[in-house]
C-alpha cells in the first residue's frame, strides 16, 4: 500500500548510472509513481558493471547497484533513436508530472523529448536536467562522474592530509547530487500546487557539491585565505580526530568543543590532572597543542574497543563514534535496530540488501514497495494501461524494435 506523500504524483525519468536515478528513486521512496524510460539499444551502465567494485555481471538484472538506485520504479523499453519511440516517451512524459533527465546538455532537446517539446504536450510539467556543470556556461558540454563533479566544486582540493594530494571522491558524491536535484523537484511541486505552474529546472552537479564547500569558499571570499587540506583537524575544535583502538584498522572519531567536554574527557580517560596543565587550559591552548593531547587520548583509545570507547565517552557528553568499515557499518547494532537494511526478493538477485529510506514520516511512511524492474519489464502494461495501446500494436513496435 502506497501512504507515500507523493502518491499520486507521476515521474518519468530518462536517466542512467547514479545521480539521475538515486534523485527519482528517493520520490519513489516518497511515493511516487516513477517510470524508467531505457533500452536494450543503450543499457543504464550500472545494469552491467560496478563502478565502485569493479564487477561485471553478465546479463541486465543482475546489478545490485542498479536494484538500490532503482527501487520501487517501472521500467519501459523504448529506442529513442527511433521517430515512434520518441512518439511514445512524449506521450509518456505528457501523462507524468515530472520528467527527469541526465544526458549530456542538448542531447534530449536533439531526440525531441526536451523541456519545450513536453511542455507542448503538458504544460505544467515539471522538468529536470542533471549535468555535471549545468545547461549553460563554457563547460557545459563537459563529461563528468562523480569524482570530477568533486574536483570542479572545490571539495576534493580540501580533502586529504596535508602532504597528500588533493583526494578522489567517489560515487556518494553522485548521490548528494540526486538528493538535491530531489529537494528541487519537491519544492517546484509545492510551487505548481500553489500556482498551477511547471517549471524547468537546470542542476548542476558541480554547483550542487560546490555547495557542501560553502566553509571554504566563504573563508576565502571574507578572509582571501586558500584552504588546503588539513586531515581530521578542526579549525577550532581540539581534540578532533580519529584514534586507533584495539582490534585490526578500528578507530574512533573523538570531537570537543569546549572546556566542559575536555574536562570530562579527562576524566573518562583517567587524567583528571590534565584539567591543570596549561598546554590544555582553553580551547585555544588545546588547539595549539593538539599533537600532544592526540598523542595522549590515542595512548587511551588503544586499549578500547570501539564501541567501549563510543559507550564511555558518549555517557560523559562527548561527541565520539567509531569510525566504522563498510562491514562494521552493515553488522552496527543500531542501524539493525532502526533496519536500515532491508532485503527484497529479486527473480535474479534473490534475496538482495538495499537501503531503507531515511526518513521516519510518522503519518506518510516513506517505503520500499518494490525491488528495481527487469529490462523492460513493464513496457506492455504501461503502454495499455496509460497510453491505451492494443497489445497488437505493442508486439508490432517491438518486431520493429521500437519497444525494445
Amino acid at each position: 500500500m502506497n501512504n507515500g506523500p507523493l502518491s499520486g504524483v507521476r515521474v518519468t525519468e530518462f536517466t542512467s548510472a547514479w545521480a539521475g536515478p538515486y534523485a527519482t528513486c528517493l520520490l519513489g521512496f516518497l511515493g511516487a509513481e516513477v517510470i524508467k524510460v531505457e533500452s536494450r539499444k543503450r543499457l543504464d551502465h550500472s545494469r552491467f558493471t560496478s563502478f565502485t567494485t569493479s564487477t561485471t555481471f553478465s546479463g541486465p538484472d543482475e546489478s545490485p547497484v542498479f536494484n538500490n538506485l532503482n527501487l520501487n520504479k517501472l521500467s519501459v523499453c523504448l529506442n529513442l533513436s527511433q521517430p515512434k519511440a520518441v512518439e511514445i516517451a512524449k506521450r509518456l512524459a505528457g501523462a507524468s508530472d515530472v520528467v527527469v533527465e541526465n544526458m549530456r546538455p542538448g542531447v534530449i532537446a536533439r531526440l525531441g523529448l526536451g523541456y519545450e517539446a513536453v511542455k507542448e504536450v503538458k504544460a505544467d510539467i515539471i522538468y529536470l536536467s542533471s549535468s555535471a556543470c549545468g545547461q549553460t556556461g563554457p563547460d557545459r558540454e563537459n563529461v563528468g562522474y562523480a569524482p570530477n563533479f568533486a574536483g570542479a566544486a572545490g571539495l576534493s582540493y580540501v580533502t586529504g592530509y596535508p602532504d597528500w594530494p588533493p583526494s578522489e571522491l567517489s560515487g556518494a558524491v553522485d548521490l548528494r547530487s540526486a538528493t538535491t536535484a530531489a529537494f528541487a523537484i519537491l519544492v517546484a511541486l509545492l510551487y505548481r500546487q500553489r500556482t498551477g505552474e511547471g517549471q524547468y529546472i537546470d542542476l548542476s552537479s558541480q554547483e550542487a557539491i560546490a555547495i557542501l564547500n560553502a566553509g571554504a569558499l566563504m573563508d576565502f571570499l571574507m578572509n582571501q585565505r586558500v584552504r588546503t587540506r588539513a586531515g581530521n583537524r578542526h579549525d577550532t575544535m581540539a581534540p578532533h580526530n580519529c584514534y586507533r583502538c584495539r582490534g585490526q584498522d578500528t578507530w574512533i572519531s573523538i570531537a570537543v568543543a569546549d572546556d566542559q567536554e575536555w574536562r570530562a574527557l579527562c576524566g573518562v580517560i583517567g587524567r583528571p590532572e590534565l584539567t591543570q596543565d596549561e598546554r590544555f587550559s582553553t580551547a585555544e591552548a588545546r588547539w595549539k597543542h593538539q599533537e600532544a593531547a592526540d598523542q595522549i587520548v590515542g595512548e587511551w583509545t588503544k586499549d578500547q574497543s570501539d564501541y567501549e570507547a563510543m559507550h564511555k565517552l558518549q555517557a560523559a557528553g562527548i561527541a565520539a563514534t567509531p569510525s566504522l568499515s563498510n562491514k562494521a557499518l552493515f553488522e552496527d547494532p543500531h542501524l539493525r535496530e532502526r533496519q536500515v537494511f532491508l532485503q527484497v526478493s529479486h527473480p535474479v538477485l534473490g534475496k538482495d540488501w538495499v537501503i531503507a529510506p531515511p526518513w521516519r514520516l510518522s503519518e506518510t511512511p516513506a517505503s520500499v514497495r518494490s525491488r528495481s524492474p527487469l529490462l523492460g519489464e513493464h513496457s506492455q502494461s504501461v503502454l495499455e494501461e496509460l497510453l491505451g495501446m492494443s497489445r497488437e500494436e505493442i508486439r508490432r513496435l517491438e518486431e520493429e524494435q521500437v519497444v525494445y
